[in-house]
């Protein structure tokens, strides 16, 4: 069985962008990319609008007391 306990932190790395590559070719790995960084952002700007919305909702508490 292969075990990946004694490979470091940059060897796994470099395991996993193999089989990436593998996998999708290097042709589709741009629009991987591409969706990836989208999603991320998408999910930073969900959260600041949470934390925006929760801010405001706190200050009407506030204000209403």
């Amino acid at each position: 069985m292969f075990y990946l306990g004694a490979v470091g932190g940059p060897q796994i790395l470099i395991i996993v962008l193999v089989i990436v590559v593998l996998f999708f070719g290097g042709k589709k790995i741009p629009e991987l990319m591409k969706g990836l960084g989208k999603g991320v952002n998408e999910f930073k700007n969900a959260s600041k609008g949470d934390q925006a919305s929760s801010d405001s909702e706190s200050e009407d508490e506030k204000e209403s007391k």
